[in-house]
């Protein structure tokens, strides 16, 4: 049996680290708004601690989002991993553009009964397995200089939605990150 084109194949390994990436539904530009960033900050935040992984890197773009994460656990679902970061977030803008009566929320909305608003693209994303300290550390500089490519800012740290401060000028960003258990480059 062929996997569908939406499904991501995780490969849920001892010791990996993984570069995640998932966007807004039609790669729309919700996280424009400051709101919402600070509201994946926040759920960012917590479910560092309730899906248990180290936080290495971050950066929120205009329409999605990069993380570099080390699951603690030996065994672990990655599935699961995704779903205590985006479904709360998804769940709470939802909630918020309904109580405001904003007219973003059309935009999020589906043909579909079962799910009338969608905040992220469906499946799950992109999930790279990182394994070794040279690897990592390419990835860290990748999320770090995505606002620099796409014209954002000149320089990393002036990014706020980001944990290149925290990293280029030991600043704590809007999400603490976990340096202490961050590999060391050969």
């Amino acid at each position: 049996m062929q996997t569908p084109p939406d499904t991501l194949k995780h490969y849920n390994l001892p010791g990996h680290a993984h570069l995640l990436t998932f966007s807004c539904y039609h790669r729309q530009p919700f996280f424009s708004n400051g709101s919402f960033c600070g509201l994946m900050c926040e759920i960012l935040t917590g479910a560092r601690n309730t899906a248990q992984f180290d936080l290495w890197g971050y950066v929120i773009m205009p329409e999605h989002v990069h993380l570099l994460i080390r699951p603690q656990a030996d065994e672990y679902r990655m599935d699961a991993i995704l779903q205590a970061v985006k479904q709360p977030f998804a769940r709470r803008a939802i909630a918020l553009l309904r109580r405001i009566h904003s007219v973003e929320l059309e935009k999020l909305a589906t043909d579909q009964r079962k799910v009338p608003f969608r905040f992220w693209q469906a499946g799950g994303g992109h999930d790279r397995n990182l394994y070794t300290p040279n690897l990592i550390a390419t990835e860290l500089d990748y999320i770090h200089k995505n606002p620099i490519r796409r014209g954002l800012v000149n320089n990393p740290t002036d990014w706020p939605w980001s944990s290149a401060s925290a990293w280029m000028l030991n600043v704590q960003g809007p999400v603490p990150i976990d340096k202490e258990s961050f590999p060391m480059q050969k």
